[in-house]
């Protein structure tokens, strides 16, 4: 894997941070698959001031069809009107955060990234962290700032379900980024069918965090994805192309900016069998 322009690279931001945090588009990412609801909930009981809310399902997301998993991305001009809505153009200093290890901000990370955007630094310990450093939260709901949406082409570095099997044939490494047990098939709570894409080996994204919803140094980080760093090309993949981002976010933190993202992932997989 090469080493990209910093410009591309991910970021995270200290909670304790408040200049960079007044100065940024805050946006608040938080959502549980359990309850869709859950998240935008959450926000309009309190958030840190300024930050508007993008809901995985609904922002984030294109409605689901027979293929291309739960979450399939969005079409990109759909999803750069969604930014310029509330006033995110290409170069916008951006702080995303969540409350699920970057579980959600990631994806947000990942898709600005995808389409040229400036990419949004994480908040490391996520809401929670940024209230333990003192954060007084707001309820009331920001009047955003639109823009014009801008020309932003197509997605980049990405694989669909051919391109998997293209990319393993010529000698790509497939990373599964869920728990072991769904890896495995021992257990499979989402999607119909267990187990994992042929060849794929286990790199669990909750392997990145160090605990109260901040990620690993990089030597915590250089431990979580080891010999991999070695590996010439890696596409990576979850259930449904969202906690992927969160091993692709740290992968970045260390300069590796070449590994591509299976957006459908194994419910789009486990949808042809």
């Amino acid at each position: 894997m090469s080493e990209h322009d910093d410009a591309v690279q991910a970021r995270l931001v200290s909670p304790d941070d408040s200049e960079r945090l007044a100065r940024a588009v805050l946006v608040d990412c938080r959502y549980a698959l359990g309850d869709p609801a859950a998240g935008r909930a959450a926000y309009e009981q309190g958030h840190i001031p300024g930050a508007c809310y993008l809901d995985l399902g609904v922002d984030l997301s294109a409605p689901v069809q027979a293929h291309g998993g739960r979450h399939p991305l969005p079409e990109p001009a759909t999803f750069a009107a969604t930014l310029a809505g509330i006033g995110i153009h290409k170069g916008s200093e951006v702080i995303a955060y969540d409350d699920s290890n970057q579980a959600y901000a990631a994806r947000l990370w990942w898709m600005m990234r995808s389409l040229g955007y400036r990419p949004p630094r994480l908040l490391d310990g996520g809401y929670s962290g940024w209230l333990a450093a003192g954060g007084v939260p707001e309820t009331g709901l920001p009047v955003p700032d639109p823009c014009e949406a801008p020309d932003v082409g197509h997605w980049t570095g990405i694989c669909d379900i051919d391109g998997v099997r293209e990319a393993q044939a010529a000698g790509a490494l497939l990373v599964d980024s869920r728990e072991p047990a769904r890896y495995e098939g021992r257990e499979e709570p989402i999607d119909p069918v267990a187990g994992h894409i042929p060849g794929a080996i286990n790199r669990p994204w909750q392997g990145t965090a160090a605990g109260e919803g901040r990620q690993h140094d990089e030597e915590g980080l250089r431990a979580h994805w080891g010999e991999l760093l070695a590996t010439e090309e890696l596409v990576v993949y979850c259930g449904s192309g969202v906690t992927a981002c969160v091993n692709l976010f740290t992968l970045s933190r260390l300069g590796y900016n070449d590994a591509r993202l299976y957006p459908g992932s194994w419910s789009d997989w486990c949808s042809y069998l």
